[in-house]
């Protein structure tokens, strides 16, 4: 049993157990504070019955024309809390808020090409690989760059591959 509620200033002191998982990105306060500022309804916990951070998700609205999308800039669980179904939960949260709230044509997200276990998911999600990002973890990683439609993309022109790799210079600015 958990609640999803919205993550506030005080849960960044109490989040630490759910990013100390290697495979979970950790940024630095002001990167956290701008998405609760900037996208406060794309920023979401977890919570155990004892007040406890069980997972969150964070992400942002962006994007221009049929590049307007929903990017989920980071979706974790703690360990002990994983398979119950919480990052599934926290995923169709962020598309139904990026369809019914803002209207957008696609989902995407970065994940290192070595997560298999986050890739597997994402596709059992619905996402597929659209192109794969070259150094986008600096000279440590590549990353795909995996996207889902939404219902305003019809032809879901947004999830057709893109042929080949590109680099993060390439990656539109927003």
């Amino acid at each position: 049993m958990c609640s999803v509620r919205s993550f506030v200033t005080d849960d960044l002191f109490n989040f630490n157990h759910v990013n100390l998982d290697m495979l979970t990105e950790t940024y630095n306060l002001s990167f956290y504070l701008k998405y609760l500022s900037q996208w406060p309804e794309y920023f979401l916990g977890a919570q155990s019955p004892n007040r406890e951070c069980m997972g969150y998700i964070m992400g942002k609205a962006e994007g221009v024309g049929e590049n307007w999308h929903g990017h989920i800039s980071a979706v974790t669980v703690a360990p002990r809390y994983r398979r119950l179904g919480l990052a599934a939960m926290l995923i169709q949260y962020l598309e139904d808020m990026t369809e019914e709230v803002h209207d957008g044509y696609f989902v995407d997200l970065f994940v290192r090409i070595s997560n298999l276990l986050a890739i597997n998911m994402y596709k059992k999600f619905g996402y597929v690989i659209y192109r794969h990002v070259i150094g986008y973890y600096g000279s440590e990683e590549d990353a795909y760059d995996m996207r889902k439609a939404m219902a305003r993309d019809k032809d879901k022109k947004s999830m057709i591959p893109l042929g080949h790799p590109i680099y993060p210079e390439d990656l539109e600015c927003d």
